[in-house]
């Protein structure tokens, strides 16, 4: 392990400890969770997200990175609020059964051509994007913490092209917290354990919870990771590593977690020239899953730390971390000429976080859109290809 290998594994273990663990508390708490139920669905994410992505690049020589979803971390923020904790593990138990599937069958590059990406990239756009727009309340409630998040935001990439700007606003942020807001006594930490949840099982959290976790942990996780370590000269075993995910996450959603898996970004920086010669690159993969494990080990300390926050200071870090995510998603889904109605209903019906019949908005969106796609004959080209791509 050399100072290249060392410095990536941190940065990606930043980018998943940092904006990610916010967006759960927030989904924790408008889901109504209860301090120990909250701290055991970070520790499943977390230590054994952690756990999952250590043992892999060790096993593979692959420098493969990850820890939860941050996507579906996005999405259960508004999705899991009004089922319960026993509905919510069966239906990521059921995600990561899905996943499993997808893997032993080879119905990977089936699932993407029947779902285009562009309606992916659409729907969580919608989604994210409804996040995002409570940063400007946020900031308006508390202007110095978020002239300062701003000012991170700015200068940060200034500095250094390769550190992410969240980095800036979260050290910036800080700042402006401590010279601004005043902080509630600091409460005696208990070692709170997690606890295994029974799970329940019905259709509408089937539908509404199972099906968009299971499709954002596919598309903005593992084929993220595949495109990004294919691109930086390493090929992925995708259906052991998708068999793995799926079996991961079904462990995690015992302890009430939403997904262990692979991560796209994490992926990325690790796997990148900037992280050593690349027979040795794994090492910083195997540096990020260790810290991760250990940000697991502690969160009974990290959730009590976190509680005495205002809540603008975590709806601002939350927004910033997925303003790369909906600039991604916004440039995928309307650059593709060959869908063009579809994918706006798409991500107007996700922007709406409407609940009908009892089925999620992000459900909705994807079913408008594929129907709007396939009765107008949109992407039709894009399918002809990727049939083409899949028979090679």
């Amino acid at each position: 392990m050399n100072t290249q290998n060392i410095s990536n594994g941190i940065l990606s273990a930043l980018m998943a400890c940092t904006g990610a663990v916010i967006l759960v508390i927030d989904a924790a708490n408008a889901a109504g969770f209860s301090r120990p139920q909250l701290i055991s669905w970070i520790f499943a994410i977390y230590f054994l997200g952690g756990l999952l992505n250590l043992i892999l690049p060790l096993i593979f020589k692959i420098p493969i990175a990850g820890a939860h979803s941050i996507t579906a971390a996005a999405f259960l923020s508004t999705a899991a609020a009004g089922f319960s904790l026993s509905e919510l593990a069966g239906s990521y138990i059921l995600a990561g059964i899905l996943i499993a599937i997808v893997g032993a069958t080879g119905l990977f590059v089936k699932w993407l051509r029947f779902i285009p990406r562009p309606m992916l990239d659409a729907m969580l756009a919608g989604l994210v994007l409804n996040y995002i727009v409570k940063m400007v309340p946020a900031i308006k409630h508390a202007p110095v913490i978020g002239l300062f998040a701003v000012a991170g935001f700015l200068i940060m990439p200034k500095v250094s092209k390769k550190i992410p700007p969240i980095i800036g606003v979260l050290g910036f942020g800080i700042i402006g917290l401590l010279i601004s807001s005043s902080f509630p006594p600091l409460q005696e930490m208990v070692v709170v354990w997690p606890s295994t949840i029974i799970p329940a099982f019905t259709v509408n959290a089937f539908v509404s919870i199972t099906i968009p976790v299971a499709i954002l942990i596919l598309s903005n996780d593992i084929a993220v990771a595949l495109v990004a370590l294919r691109k930086n000269g390493y090929e992925l075993p995708v259906n052991k590593i998708l068999i793995i995910s799926g079996l991961a996450t079904v462990i995690v959603g015992l302890f009430g977690g939403h997904a262990a898996t692979v991560g796209g970004m994490m992926s990325a920086v690790c796997s990148q020239e900037d992280a050593g010669p690349r027979h040795q690159r794994y090492w910083a993969a195997v540096l990020s899953g260790a810290l991760v494990l250990l940000f697991g080990l502690f969160a009974w300390g990290t959730v009590l730390i976190i509680e005495i926050l205002p809540m603008e200071f975590i709806t601002i870090i939350a927004g910033f971390t997925l303003i790369g995510v909906l600039m991604n998603s916004l440039q995928s889904a309307f650059s593709e000429s060959n869908y063009r109605y579809s994918t706006v209903f798409a991500f107007a019906i996700a922007i709406s976080n409407v609940t009908f019949l009892g089925v999620a908005a992000p459900v909705w969106s994807l079913v408008f859109g594929v129907l709007t796609a396939k009765i107008l004959g949109e992407g039709e080209e894009s399918d002809n290809e990727t049939r083409k791509l899949g028979m090679k």
